[in-house]
């Protein structure tokens, strides 16, 4: 059978992977982060002097890593992971941006935003505890956001002897739970941060393991990358009509492709309008351009004088379905829980509308993936499913077609907070992507 390595050795350097660790409290993540951005060589001297120090000046022999990732003063007073930690480095083989995400149950919100855009997942857990509750949410919570590979990285190997049967077990229960989610690409990965064993060399004491080292894996795994082969998104953020003696008719749309690409002389749909048009030209950093794709900032000039404001979705290929009634998984982010009956604001994209909550249709526990009813509400950290009845039409694609226009956020109209993360039509906790 082909290696990982073999399979996948033509991988381009200028490749770029976006990967999100999780893991519960006290399992090691960010000593793990520390250890992979120290051992790959991504550690500037100074940083790697200042961590040095300040575990000096706290009796320890050796610097403390995971002081590398925790930078807010109270994550470093504690000891703990709270916000979500972006971290930008590079081997010679690929370039990475690497979301690092707390662990306590109470910033699972903090995963969510870590999680949303990630290529690959890399879920801690320890050898001596094995799959707990939160191992279960955070594997749930990166099927929910279809992250398409999960890394199941068993930490503190060292801990237990380095048994193989720990790491088998252990391996084979996440392995399974994470089947029953609609998670298709597993790997198991037994480590120890603290010591280096299998994060980016090869460890001595396991010689039963014969998969690749953490690193290896991110350097070699297929990224899926920006979405370019969908078909076309456009959220417009902002018109721009200079209207100066230079450029007396310029009207140009600004924004960001989410999907596709588009090449000048192509026609377009606004939604919600459904006025078409043709592409007239295409600007980017001040030039002129014939095609841009998805991750591009860009410029549309459109041939016709349409309407077309922020918050309009100027779409190629197959349309999005135009709708006010939005069925939806949802992930609950506040405090205050999520009522039938409650008034939000949705924001889709560029676009926010005011919207109903008609119905809170079930809590999907996440041990047994069961449905509750939803009478009660959503509370902090539950996922359930909820019925939208928004004021204006919204253009949305199924999130499991597309990240970025399938996603959105309920907002309180009061004080501006987030209340809950959305994702349109049926998911992998519900049934409805698991072919």
């Amino acid at each position: 059978m082909t290696s990982t390595t073999e399979q996948f050795a033509d991988v381009s350097a200028t490749t770029l992977l976006r990967f999100a660790t999780a893991g519960s409290v006290d399992d090691g993540k960010s000593t793990l982060v520390g250890r992979l951005l120290h051992d790959s060589k991504s550690v500037l001297t100074d940083q790697l002097e200042a961590v040095e120090r300040v575990s000096a000046s706290r009796g320890q022999d050796a610097p403390d890593l995971a002081l590398l990732t925790d930078g807010l003063r109270a994550e470093r007073e504690q000891g703990i992971t709270i916000d979500v930690a972006y971290r930008y480095f590079a081997t010679a083989r690929r370039r990475f941006i690497l979301a690092d995400t707390p662990g306590h149950v109470q910033y699972t919100r903090n995963m969510v935003t870590g999680a949303s855009t990630a290529d690959l997942a890399v879920v801690l857990v320890d050898a001596r505890n094995g799959v707990i509750e939160q191992t279960r949410r955070h594997a749930a919570v990166a099927a929910l956001l279809r992250v398409p590979h999960v890394v199941l990285a068993v930490n503190k190997m060292d801990l237990v002897g380095y048994e193989e049967q720990v790491f088998a077990k252990i391996a084979e229960e996440f392995t399974a739970y994470a089947t029953r989610l609609g998670i298709r690409d597993v790997l198991a990965v037994p480590i120890s941060a603290l010591a280096g064993d299998n994060v980016v060399e090869p460890s001595a004491h396991m010689d039963w393991y014969g998969g690749p080292t953490l690193l290896e894996h991110l350097e070699t795994v297929p990224a899926d990358g920006t979405p370019v082969d969908l078909p076309f998104r456009f959220p417009v953020q902002y018109v721009i009509r200079p209207q100066s003696a230079e450029h007396p008719d310029y009207r140009g749309y600004a924004g960001q492709i989410a999907s596709g690409s588009l090449c000048t002389g192509a026609t377009v749909t606004v939604l919600p309008s459904g006025h078409r048009g043709t592409v007239a030209g295409i600007d980017a950093l001040g030039a002129v351009v014939e095609t841009a794709s998805a991750g591009r900032s860009v410029t549309l000039r459109l041939a016709e004088d349409l309407d077309v404001s922020r918050g309009d979705l100027i779409v190629a290929g197959e349309p999005p379905r135009l709708t006010q009634d939005v069925e939806a998984t949802v992930c609950h982010l506040h405090e205050r829980p999520l009522r039938a009956g409650e008034r939000v604001l949705v924001k889709h994209t560029t676009r926010t509308v005011r919207a109903v909550v008609r119905e809170v249709s079930c809590r999907i526990d996440i041990d047994t993936l069961e449905r509750h009813p939803g009478e009660e509400g959503l509370f902090v950290n539950d996922i359930g499913r909820v019925v939208l009845r928004t004021a204006e039409p919204l253009a949305l694609d199924d999130y499991r077609d597309n990240r970025s226009t399938g996603a959105f956020l309920l907002i309180d109209p009061a004080d501006g907070s987030t209340r809950a993360a959305g994702m349109t039509g049926s998911t992998t906790l519900d049934g409805g992507a698991r072919a």
